[in-house]
């Protein structure tokens, strides 16, 4: 049997963590560019910005002093999206208008007291320790009888919304489980039903026989272009051991999760030499007091950078109405930044 042809014609791939599908259309890599060209975001920052109020010592919008902090940085944020007490919100009229109360906390996790540097720049120790704050704070938050999902996410960079350019991350801790962790449950549930065990553990196991969208492995973590991915340079990064949030994570495995984070990371900025924006997020098991013997720990990274620093993935028309739709297949990506340097490019040119 002749074997298909997916580098030259459109076709669709199913999503199989929400059940959803993403058009890919590799033709269309051909068509001329003129649409918007973005400004990527400055090279250089100093180490401190007086005027930033995420760095050590700094007045902060609210008028809190920040402490003289020397490492990972952990606060309430300012102008949180939700709110520990929200009362008496409820609406339901035939169905057809219904609303309800959302409560929650939201935090600004500094990485570092630099301004300076991201986590591409940072040493794997440094890395260590922030997933060691964050292992804090998914336990305090999740242990909550009120908290029943907690979202640890990066937004990097301006064309990611990002409003302060100190390196941060968010935590955003609710009572519900949001819509996209939701539809990740049912389809882990609906797998571990059918076949008692992990549907990323059967998912990465085929990825390593394949080998074809893997960017990196060490000996804990996978970092692949998902079959599936959206983004251009998408990537996910598993666990090769079956765990359900960070906290079942032994000690090697935290400094090889640290290393996969540096590594790709510093694969992206030598992608087109700048700092390389993105969202990132680690999906959890929810904290609902259920044991989530289904739930395979796992870490997206969306970036939105296209053809170079100054052309992006727009996601509207066909993608806002029917579904994503992609133009270069994950094979392409993945071999891509598999073949990027994992020394930062900066250093590099120091040398």
């Amino acid at each position: 049997m002749k074997k298909p042809d997916f580098n030259n014609n459109t076709h669709r791939r199913k999503n199989i963590l929400t059940g959803e599908w993403v058009l890919v259309s590799p033709h269309r890599t051909q068509r001329p560019w003129l649409g918007e060209v973005s400004k990527s975001d400055v090279n250089s920052r100093s180490q401190y910005d007086p005027d930033c109020y995420l760095c050590p010592g700094n007045i902060r919008a609210n008028g809190e002093i920040n402490p003289q902090y020397d490492s990972t940085f952990v606060f309430t944020n300012d102008f949180a999206a939700l709110k520990e007490n929200v009362l008496g919100l409820k609406l339901n009229k035939n169905d057809l208008l219904i609303a309800e109360n959302e409560t929650g906390i939201c935090k600004v996790v500094n990485f570092s007291p630099r301004h300076d540097l991201t986590l591409a720049e940072m040493n794997e120790s440094d890395i260590e320790i922030v997933i060691l704050a964050l292992c804090d704070e998914y336990k305090s938050l999740g242990s909550r009888q009120d908290i029943n999902h907690v979202q640890i996410f990066e937004n990097k960079g301006s064309i990611m919304g990002n409003s302060n350019p100190h390196p941060h991350g968010q935590i955003w801790a609710q009572k519900s489980i949001p819509v996209v962790p939701k539809k990740e449950l049912q389809q882990f549930k609906k797998y571990y039903k059918l076949n008692k065990h992990s549907l990323l553990s059967d998912y990465l196991k085929l990825e390593i026989k394949l080998n074809e969208r893997i960017v990196y492995e060490n000996g804990s973590f996978v970092i692949v272009v998902p079959f599936w991915a959206v983004w251009p340079y998408e990537t996910l990064i598993i666990s090769k051991r079956r765990a359900a949030n960070l906290l079942q994570f032994n000690k090697p495995e935290i400094k090889d999760f640290a290393n996969a984070i540096k590594i790709i990371t510093t694969k992206y900025d030598n992608l087109f030499q700048i700092s390389f924006p993105y969202s990132a997020g680690m999906h959890q098991a929810p904290t609902d007091g259920k044991d989530h013997k289904e739930w395979h720990f796992h870490m997206h990274f969306f970036p939105p950078l296209l053809r170079s620093a100054s052309v992006k993935k727009f996601m509207v028309g066909y993608e806002m109405l029917a579904e994503p739709q992609r133009d270069i297949i994950p094979e392409f990506s993945a071999k891509v930044l598999r073949e990027l340097s994992m020394v930062h490019y900066k250093i590099t040119a120091n040398k």
